[in-house]
């Protein structure tokens, strides 16, 4: 008896509920931090200068903070893959999800701006559903087909990509694009069994661990030493953001399907682009306003059949 109250007395990280509402939630919250983060990232990845040296310097922290609150006395012990199978895709989120793709987006970022930027990186749903389907087993219905479809209309109003030509900038961003599909499919399929906490920090600390590797093959390790106090204000202030995105993101994940929580995710690019025009970019156009508008609609449409088909599954295993 005084064992197991002892056992029951230990200190537990916060538990959210594992639901798919929960998860909806989760996904809007990292929706809204997406889309301050692209804005303030702008600012300050052209201050520090050298995106590898900024994503880098930006990834180690948030890494070695997540470590650190993973192996806290008060935290859940993490539960590691069964295989090694499973262990390698643990080590895979380092690779496609917390370093290459970090370098390749925030060095198109310094080229081309946070609206171009955000428009391609919000097209994250599109290419999660075409893979969800077939390696996760997810389904999509004709109302989801449709609110994707409205999602794909809401970024071209949004976006305008007829006023601008892609140059090597949108490349590179659309090239992250590609390696955060993947990291989504594999994150999805682990975090059920490993949690968001140990998938998190494999994407951070791993990463950023390789981003290291990277500067040195590089010989930029003393631009990273010789970073002045402004660079690391501008360092310090992003990696907090970018840790409370990769928590609520990470939860999101392994709570949702893949293609709901990346389409939620697009309310990040209406927000990016209200900050730039508070920050003196051309106000939204009718042509905009018309695409947040169904973006919003779209996203009801998706979050309430999302709700939906959960509630039904619970009914009909009860």
């Amino acid at each position: 008896m005084t064992a197991a109250r002892t056992q029951s007395s230990k200190p537990r990280g916060v538990q959210l509920p594992v639901t798919v509402s929960w998860g909806i939630g989760l996904a809007l919250a990292a929706a809204v931090i997406s889309g301050f983060s692209v804005w303030v990232n702008s600012y300050a990845v052209k201050d520090v200068r050298d995106p590898a040296v900024f994503t880098t310097a930006k990834n180690l922290l948030v890494g070695a903070a997540l470590l650190t609150l993973l192996l806290h006395p008060g935290s859940t012990a993490p539960t590691l893959p069964r295989t090694w199978r499973k262990r390698s895709m643990l080590f895979a989120l380092g690779v496609v999800g917390g370093s290459i793709p970090f370098v390749l987006f925030f060095e198109g970022l310094a080229r081309s701006g946070p609206g171009n930027a955000a428009f391609i990186q919000k097209t994250l749903f599109l290419w999660v559903a075409v893979l969800a389907v077939p390696l996760l087993g997810e389904r999509i219905g004709r109302w989801q087909v449709m609110a994707l479809g409205l999602l794909v209309l809401a970024q071209l109003l949004i976006g305008r990509p007829g006023s601008w030509r892609p140059g090597d900038g949108e490349l590179l961003v659309l090239a992250a694009t590609a390696f955060w599909t993947v990291e989504a499919v594999v994150a999805r399929r682990l975090l059920p069994e490993v949690g968001a906490a140990l998938g998190a920090t494999a994407r951070m600390a791993l990463g950023g661990a390789l981003l290291f590797g990277y500067l040195l093959t590089q010989g930029k390790v003393d631009t990273l030493v010789n970073l002045n106090a402004e660079q690391w204000r501008w360092i310090i202030i992003t990696s907090a953001i970018l840790l409370i995105y990769v928590a609520t993101w990470y939860s999101a994940l392994r709570r949702a399907p893949a293609t709901v929580v990346t389409s939620i995710l697009t309310l990040g690019a209406p927000i990016t682009a209200i900050l730039a025009t508070w920050s003196g970019k051309p106000s939204p156009n009718g042509e905009q306003w018309l695409g947040y508008a169904i973006l919003a609609a779209a996203l009801l449409i998706v979050a309430t059949i999302t709700r939906r088909g959960a509630a039904t599954h619970v009914v009909a295993s009860a």
